[in-house]
């Protein structure tokens, strides 16, 4: 009996679900029956113009099954027509921005108007509206062939057009490609000016075959007349602090001689005038041929000297030179080709910029002196200088700043604390060339040792780069006294704007930069204005061809 009514249950259980699964099959079939129906039964009225219908999302999908049902052929109809309905568009747009840009006139204007109406001409042609458009019959397969190339040939011609046009119309083309034609001609501008620097840099520190030939034909009088040639004494003249006292320190021969010839002519009393000329050793022997042979005019004095002759500039004392040989001793392994010759030359070669630090001890006896550079020129009487007041001041010199160009901070490390503790970023630069020097206070105020207790602080190179300027605007500092700007104007080696009245109600003119008058890279409008000293009857600058 239990075993019966078990039986009965499960049975009922099992029917009931297998029914619940014949109604949920029924219903679905039903509902897929109704959506065929829907597809395949509808049909939606037409319009002249059905070509043009829509054809994204649910439209494009509703006429893509009126094609299905209607003709296979008129979706490719469709997306034919739709390409070349988007290429018009474009075309236009670039049209549009062409004559925003006020290009009417230009070719590729007419030529996208012409290309658009041509995309309009296609579609609107009797031959395809009755073929493929105005008819609800089957498409003819070689009509829409057609079609479909004439469509396809305008759209490769649009996309060339396109493409040929784009960097004009582009902004961001345009601006990128601009951003690059900078940067491309500014990095050829560094690159240039970095070449003519290097050139020019070359070019004034080499010496020129006239200058060369000028030394060795002066040497080659030496050897063959020595006796002629014999060093004379000192004169008492050399150490008279009542006559006016020049320092020249140079190796070029025919630089010094337009420095001493420029002050003599221009000097209303040149045989109060003594000059103290320094070179090193491999030049002072043609520097004193060429003054035997070239007596200084008006009766004025001369005296030629090897750096050698100064025994107290060693390397014990002078901290420059020990700071140099310290440099070789670490870099003794490129020195190994260097012959010793070499070495001493190069070393009182550089020297000479630095013997202005050491005036006071080269001339003892001396009260004031004025150096000059080997590239001035003296257009006139300069014995005003030796007149001047320094009111205690040590160096008499032209200012060079004007707004904040050349000031201190130009030449210094200021952002080393002992630059900045001790010195005025704003304070105004001087510059050499023609400096008048109170030797008397120059002792007092021990300027010397000064400047020694900061070359050595600047072993490293931090306070300041190299040169001279630099550690005399830290030796001179507060001890400077500014001169009118008429005893000093600069810049004939660099500048080619500087006015001939300037020039002419100068002193002294000044060549500094590379461009120096005896190189072929001086600057023309000024070279005369040194070649008119040069001592022309002198037979070996006739055959070094100098001034030519």
């Amino acid at each position: 009996m239990a075993v019966a009514v078990r039986g009965t249950r499960g049975g009922s259980s099992f029917r009931s679900f297998f029914s619940f699964r014949i109604f949920i099959s029924a219903m679905f079939f039903l509902l897929f029956v109704a959506t065929l129906s829907v597809l395949f039964t509808t049909n939606p009225s037409t319009t002249p113009d059905e070509s043009t219908l829509p054809t994204t999302g649910n439209a494009y999908v509703h006429r893509t099954f009126l094609a299905l049902k209607s003709d296979p052929l008129r979706t490719r109809v469709d997306l034919i027509h739709q390409q070349a309905r988007d290429h018009i568009t474009l075309v236009n747009a670039y049209a549009a921005y062409a004559r925003k840009l006020k290009l009417d006139i230009s070719r590729q204007l007419k030529m996208f108007d012409e290309l658009a109406q041509n995309f309009s001409d296609i579609s609107l042609r009797p031959t395809y509206r009755a073929s493929l458009f105005d008819t609800d019959g089957p498409i003819d397969e070689d009509v829409l062939r057609q079609f479909e190339k004439e469509v396809k040939d305008r759209v490769k011609i649009a996309r060339m057009m396109i493409v040929e046009a784009k960097e004009n119309y582009d902004n961001q083309l345009k601006i990128q490609k601009l951003k690059d034609t900078i940067f491309a001609v500014h990095e050829s501008l560094n690159k240039a000016k970095k070449n003519g620097a290097l050139a020019s840099l070359i070019s004034a520190r080499s010496v020129p075959k006239s200058l060369h030939c000028l030394a060795m034909r002066l040497m080659g009088e030496q050897i063959s007349n020595p006796e002629k040639y014999r060093d004379e004494g000192p004169k008492p003249e050399f150490e008279d602090p009542s006559l006016y006292h020049y320092a020249i320190f140079s190796d070029n021969v025919i630089a010094v001689s337009v420095v001493v010839r420029s002050v003599v002519k221009n000097a209303a009393e040149p045989w109060k005038h003594v000059f103290h000329v320094v070179s090193n050793r491999m030049n002072v022997a043609a520097m004193k041929v060429w003054f035997k042979m070239r007596p200084v005019e008006g009766g004025a004095y001369l005296e030629v000297k090897a750096v050698e002759e100064f025994t107290f500039l060693n390397s014990s004392y002078v901290p420059v030179l020990k700071q140099r040989d310290l440099a070789n001793m670490q870099k003794s392994n490129q020195a190994e080709n260097t012959t010793n010759d070499m070495k001493t030359s190069n070393k009182y070669l550089s020297m000479l910029d630095y013997l202005r630090f050491y005036l006071p001890e080269m001339y003892p006896k001396l009260h004031k002196i004025l150096l000059l550079d080997d590239d001035v020129v003296v257009q006139k009487d300069l014995t005003g200088l030796w007149k001047i007041d320094l009111d205690g001041k040590v160096n008499g010199a032209v200012e060079i700043c004007f707004g904040s160009f050349h000031r201190f901070s130009h030449y210094l490390n200021f952002s080393h604390p002992s630059i900045k503790d001790n010195f005025n970023p704003k304070a105004c630069a001087w510059s050499y060339g023609v400096n008048i020097f109170n030797l008397d206070a120059w002792r007092r105020e021990k300027c010397t040792d000064n400047y020694h207790y900061w070359q050595s602080m600047n072993e490293d190179q931090t306070l300041w780069k190299s040169g001279t300027l630099a550690p005399g605007l830290i030796t001179f500092y507060s001890t400077t006294k500014s001169l009118d700007k008429s005893w000093h104007v600069l810049g004939l080696g660099y500048n080619p704007s500087i006015s001939m009245d300037e020039i002419n109600n100068a002193a002294v003119i000044h060549y500094n930069g590379n461009m120096k008058p005896w190189l072929d890279i001086a600057l023309n409008q000024y070279k005369n204005l040194w070649t008119k000293y040069v001592d022309n009857d002198m037979e070996f600058v006739q055959m070094c061809n100098f001034g030519l």
